[in-house]
């Protein structure tokens, strides 16, 4: 087992990426990357991401990134939990250029989405610092809820019910 990531190897982790990449690209990050980038936890256990594209070359250098840094990665993103979100790259925010590579926060209504319909303890505090910092909006978090919600039966291990539930619940505890 690798040892938490802190923000600084968060970084390092994108900069060993940009100078091993070839072709431009786009990372988006996700889950406790997120957090400890952001400040509001101090370490994580993996670096969730999602490459866009996905390229032979990144898979590579992921591989030996992350035995360099002592690091885990793990090809995680809120789309492989809930139906992806409209407009979510759009509405990722930028961290970095680094090399040719573009990094983002993976959309934060659709991190926070995916969290609450897990609803692990950290998860549960991860959504709560993002509403506490203004990062995302109650009504919002709804309305994208609602947008995806005729979507879920693409996802049979989510019931309906019990996800609009579980954001109900996130919404009226504030």
């Amino acid at each position: 087992m690798r040892a938490p990531s802190t923000k600084e190897k968060v970084i390092h982790f994108i900069e060993a990426m940009g100078k091993r990449a070839k072709k431009a690209g786009r990372v988006y990050l996700t889950g406790g990357a997120t957090a400890v980038l952001n400040g509001w936890r101090d370490t994580t256990i993996d670096v969730d991401l999602k490459l866009d594209p996905e390229t032979d070359e990144l898979f590579q250098a992921i591989s030996a990134i992350k035995d360099e840094l002592d690091i885990n990665v793990e090809l995680a993103s809120p789309d492989n939990f809930i139906p992806p979100l409209p407009g979510w790259k759009e509405r990722s925010l930028f961290i970095k250029n680094e090399g040719p590579l573009h990094f983002f926060h993976y959309d934060l209504y659709a991190q926070a989405l995916s969290k609450i319909e897990r609803k692990h303890e950290q998860d549960e505090k991860d959504v709560q610092e993002m509403l506490s910092r203004g990062l995302i909006q109650k009504e919002e978090l709804l309305r994208y809820f609602k947008a995806i919600q005729p979507h879920l039966t693409r996802y049979p291990a989510i019931d309906p019910q019990e996800f609009e539930k579980k954001v109900r619940e996130v919404l009226d505890d504030l």
